[in-house]
């Protein structure tokens, strides 16, 4: 992958309620923990959760522990905050600022 000069413009933020459409998650609604804008990628609360193993520290029982692996954005699509569907996401200038909106709905996405 070549380096992009920009981050691009994602459809989806940090603390966004999003549904997985595929993959073996398919169906599975979370909240949005972190968003990777380079790799088009982002980290859902109870998605795509896999073991890891960690050493002993003096803060940390080490063992294995569960984290939360990104997923590729493609994968994702945010959920209305009125009718709690999957929806596409348009931008539209309100009041002279840009604006995400939802496309089943016309709700703007706060």
């Amino acid at each position: 992958m070549s380096a992009k000069r920009f981050a691009p413009k994602l459809n989806i933020k940090k603390g966004d309620q999003v549904m997985v459409i595929s993959g073996s998650y398919k169906g599975t609604k979370g909240e949005v923990l972190e968003v990777f804008p380079k790799n088009y990628r982002a980290t859902v609360e109870g998605v795509n959760i896999q073991k890891k193993h960690q050493k002993p520290t003096n803060d940390n029982a080490g063992g294995i522990v569960e984290i939360n692996a990104p997923i590729h954005i493609s994968n994702l699509m945010l959920i209305d905050p009125k009718s709690g569907e999957a929806t596409k996401v348009g931008r539209k200038e309100v009041e002279g600022k840009l604006v995400r909106y939802s496309k089943k709905t016309g709700e703007i996405i706060g």
